[in-house]
């Protein structure tokens, strides 16, 4: 997913009068990211950055990278060439532009970057940018000898320590302005080392934040309006955060505590993983009403074979099981996962026991990826490659099947009554955007004073990516949806 965030407006910090400049980021990758961006702004908040709708206003360019597959760090690439004419063509002017990467392809490849696109400014992983203001300040144009005018190089600035002192005890709190949904990150980094994947190096071991710091963030967005709050983590229910009284909290109680929160409606969590999920999350999803009907479990594969190759540590039986507990809790209970297809090793009868397993469990959604060797993973130096026109065969196959069953799920609600959190208006006149409970995307006719609020919709048609339907009866402001 590639999200646009506009940002902006900040003063250089060398002179005696703030000067507002704009700022851009653009997003690419998970919901992580997102929140990151977010958090940006909110660092750079005290240095009056105002928002930027395009890269071409900007005096600074933020791309906040995902370093999953090959392809998005290409598209960094070339998003940096297209933003080296830009920056060539204001180098001359009163008002030069700085360019800056962000996120795990510049936690992994930060020295690269650099010698690949030597005119960019700035270069920090995720664990750093909370230092976003001293690194603007040190590779600022206007701070250097040469007033930065007439050169087209960057400053080069590399930031990829993991430092000691956490992120998330450097941020400012939250802020107004904020939408009826929003992300609050709980945990970052993994500890599970699956063969494929880049995240244990570019956000290094597991960390969980503290209860409280928690609690207050999410006290804070709910004052400022959110009725939705989604958790995330690169691995979520492997939360264990300190709690001031002594010891530690999992997923499950932090879940009770947070839908005691008054103007929470509804709770998500992203991306768990099934050797997490246990008898306490169990009873949050089983208990707790705000707790929606959606979960996205990724499984990657359903060959035991690939499971241990990918280093999952769980078998495909083993999944089935934590899928059976968590419908029992909650017959309702949409599903959503990852698969990967063509893993080195993988066989014809592999990917036939995925495809057995995606029929018999049944998902609203899921996303389905090619294997793509990341440099540094375990995966990578495997010898037994699957050939890309093997990998695009087998993809072609799975999604067909994925595509049926969302399309499947999404007719299956027509004549239904759901309650929908509006999100915003929509692109005809009148036309109102919200989520399902199970993550739809909804539209249907209604007055804009509904946005950021939870009112009924009869659902009248089921698309592949949407549900159209009609207004029922508007809830009132105050009233708490249970889904």
């Amino acid at each position: 997913m590639d999200r646009r965030r506009g940002l902006a407006m900040l003063p250089s910090p060398f002179l005696s009068e703030r000067v507002p400049k704009k700022l851009f980021i653009k997003t690419y990758g998970c919901q992580m990211n997102v929140y990151d961006s977010e958090r940006m702004a909110d660092v750079l908040a005290p240095l009056d950055y105002a928002l930027c709708a395009a890269p071409d206003e900007a005096d600074l360019v933020i791309l906040n990278t995902c370093h999953i597959r090959e392809k998005a760090t290409e598209k960094v690439f070339s998003e940096l060439g297209r933003l080296r004419d830009r920056k060539a063509a204001r180098a001359s002017t009163e008002a030069p532009m700085m360019i800056a990467v962000a996120g795990c392809v510049a936690q992994a490849e930060g020295d690269e970057i650099v010698a690949r696109a030597p005119y960019v400014d700035m270069v920090f992983g995720p664990q750093t940018y909370h230092r976003l203001p001293e690194l603007i300040a040190q590779a600022d144009p206007s701070s250097r000898p040469s007033g930065g005018r007439a050169a087209t190089k960057g400053a080069g600035l590399v930031d990829t320590d993991f430092p000691s002192d956490v992120k998330f005890d450097q941020l400012p709190a939250v802020h107004g302005g904020r939408r009826a949904m929003a992300f609050l990150s709980i945990q970052e980094g993994c500890d599970k080392f699956c063969s494929f994947c880049v995240v244990p190096y570019t956000r290094g071991a597991e960390y969980s934040r503290p209860v409280a710091q928690v609690l207050a963030e999410a006290r804070a967005l709910a004052r400022d309006g959110v009725r939705e709050i989604t958790l995330l983590g690169q691995n979520v229910n492997a939360y264990h955060g300190a709690c001031e009284t002594g010891g530690e909290w999992g997923l499950g109680r932090l879940l009770f505590a947070l839908a005691e929160i008054e103007g929470v409606a509804r709770l998500r969590y992203t991306t768990s993983h099934p050797r997490d999920v246990d008898d306490a999350l169990i009873a949050a999803h089983r208990e707790i009403p705000a707790v929606m009907p959606y979960l996205h479990l990724p499984v990657q594969s359903g060959s035991d074979r690939m499971l241990a190759a990918m280093n999952r540590k769980h078998t495909a039986a083993e999944y089935r099981a934590i899928v059976d507990r968590l419908r029992a809790a909650r017959p309702d209970l949409a599903l959503s996962s990852d698969f990967i297809v063509g893993h080195p090793g993988e066989s014809d009868q592999d990917f036939a026991e995925t495809l057995r397993l995606v029929r018999d469990i049944g998902y609203a959604q899921a996303y389905s990826f090619k294997y793509s060797p990341r440099p540094g993973t375990p995966a990578a130096g495997d010898e037994q490659q699957v050939a890309e026109t093997v990998k695009a065969e087998r993809l072609a196959g799975l999604q067909q099947v994925l595509n049926a069953q969302q399309l499947a799920f999404n007719k299956s609600k027509v004549g239904e009554v759901l309650p929908i959190l509006f999100e915003r208006a929509g692109t005809h006149p009148g036309q109102l955007v919200g989520r399902s409970p199970f993550m739809q995307a909804v539209h249907c006719d209604g007055p804009e004073t509904l946005i950021g609020q939870i009112a009924d919709v009869e659902i009248t048609r089921g698309q592949a990516n949407s549900l159209a339907g009609r207004l029922v009866t508007p809830a009132q402001p105050e009233e708490r949806i249970v889904a």
